[in-house]
């Protein structure tokens, strides 16, 4: 155990700031830095989603603000997750069990892609995978200890995720048939669960699908290229040796078609808890996609733990013994090649490039001049990429600005066409940034707004492309 959380480590310490710190990692810097006040207007208004993960980082940047260290706090979570898996995987099966378990996921290419991002996505694996282990414990031991465990993991799920109201649906689900496991204390727990996590449930009500109106609806190509990844990022062969492994858990036949009866003994439930944690909430939110498009990949990697325990269960059935290690020895190396595939190139979304859209208007901007963003919350990765840039004023911003250090209300909103004319009788030279500012391959609303009213103004246009970021500067003669 001891040796393979010290390859984890190793694993997911390396190249730790490879990768370009994007805007999603530096939204998580900046709402964590925001004043008490601001900050918690701006969970209300918009992001209480995730709110656990804000909290930690938030006291996490009083002891360094790079982004190695800002890193290594997801890196620590996703080390932790590793017992916990350990422990689970110990009360549903066996030592063995756990320990191919931990060694699948020491190496799996997608735990270590969200091991390396300032986002709640390890903390989240982490206590769904305290929550699965919790619910188990009480079912095996209804003591006060393992409800309370119970509720507190799965509350801080939901708070880590609100993706995490689907772990808990699983978890009903899979007692819901079975009379003796769903108690009255079960029960009991849920309405604690219910009480506690309220407040997100009436954000979400009242946010509605609005902060993630721009995924797309998935198709099948979607699908495949999530359970690829999931994997641990090598395509095909490893995927279908998963899925071999996961089959086997759950032969003969007869296994299969006991787990979905209403009584069952432990021995069966115990894959029909993995199985509904597994496919449950994909399932679910693919079919809530076709009315309103929900999915996306990186939502559900709560589920990576069942995956993992699953395909050990099966790996661990197979006999004679050399072929369960030779087996092993396949997946280990394939997602080995599924992580140094990672760090040579991303995958599962598009890094922009704000870091170097930043220093471009640091580097060419001149006394007087001013900046205004295409949408609101690109400010954000400006403001943390010109804080690492000590002694660097950079344009007075104009837009979004109400005050003179970031608040909440800058985190939303648009220029109107009023605004922007007033700034030709104002400034002669005027920065503009523009990011995610197309649809459908062209330019929204809002850029083309700005494309007239700046390009009437100021006879001179010169800029700068990088990915996902336009830089632009309009002056006068």
């Amino acid at each position: 155990m001891v040796s393979l959380v010290a390859g984890a480590t190793v694993l997911r310490f390396l190249f730790l700031v490879r990768k370009p710190f994007w805007f999603d990692e530096c939204f998580s810097v900046e709402v964590a830095r925001l004043p008490w006040h601001d900050f918690g207007r701006l969970l209300w208004r918009r992001e209480a989603n995730m709110s656990l993960y804000y909290l930690l980082l938030r006291g996490w940047l009083h002891f360094g603000s790079n982004p190695f260290f800002i890193r290594s706090l997801s890196v620590i979570i996703s080390l932790a997750t590793l017992p916990a898996v350990y422990w689970l995987a110990s009360k549903l099966f066996d030592r063995r069990v756990a320990l191919i378990a931990v060694a699948l996921m020491s190496c799996n290419a997608y735990h270590i892609r969200y091991a390396q991002e300032a986002r709640s996505y390890s903390l989240f694996v982490l206590v769904s995978t305290l929550s699965g282990g919790f619910f188990v414990a009480f079912l095996r031991e209804p003591s006060r200890r393992n409800r309370l465990g119970y509720i507190l993991t799965s509350v801080l799920a939901v708070y880590a995720h609100l993706y995490a109201l689907l772990l808990l649906a699983a978890h009903w689900l899979s007692v819901r048939r079975t009379r003796d496991m769903c108690s009255h204390a079960l029960r009991h727990a849920w309405v604690w669960i219910a009480v506690a996590t309220l407040p997100l449930v009436v954000f979400a009500a009242k946010t509605g699908a609005g902060p993630i109106r721009w995924i797309r609806r998935p198709g099948f190509h979607d699908l495949v290229e999530f359970a690829e990844h999931i994997a641990g990022n090598d395509g095909l062969v490893l995927l279908l040796l998963y899925a071999a492994a996961c089959v086997m858990a759950i032969t003969p036949p007869e296994k299969l078609r006991q787990t979905f009866r209403a009584d069952i003994g432990w021995d069966v439930w115990r894959h029909r808890f993995l199985l509904v944690w597994l496919l449950f909430p994909v399932a679910l939110v693919l079919v809530l996609s076709l009315a309103r498009p929900i999915f996306l990949g990186r939502y559900f990697i709560f589920c990576l733990p069942a995956l993992l325990i699953l395909a050990a269960v099966g790996l661990a059935k197979l006999r004679p013994a050399w072929l369960a290690a030779v087996a092993l020895t396949a997946m280990l190396l394939l997602s080995l090649q599924g992580t140094f595939s990672y760090y040579d190139h991303d995958f599962d979304l598009e890094r922009d490039a704000s870091d170097a859209a930043t220093n471009y208007v640091l580097d060419h901007a001149e006394p007087g001049d001013v900046i205004l963003f295409h949408i609101a919350e690109a400010r954000v990765p400006y403001e943390f990429f010109k804080s690492i840039r000590l002694g660097a004023a950079g344009p007075e911003i104009v837009y979004p600005r109400h005050g003179e250090r970031l608040d909440y209300r800058d985190f939303t909103g648009k220029p109107n066409d009023e605004f922007v004319r007033s700034l030709a009788g104002h400034y002669s030279r005027v920065w503009l940034v523009l990011m995610s500012n197309e649809t459908a391959g062209h330019p929204d609303a809002t850029t083309a707004m700005l494309n007239q009213v700046l390009g009437n103004s100021f006879p001179r246009v010169k800029g700068a492309l990088f990915p996902r970021v336009e830089v632009r500067l309009y002056s006068s003669p």
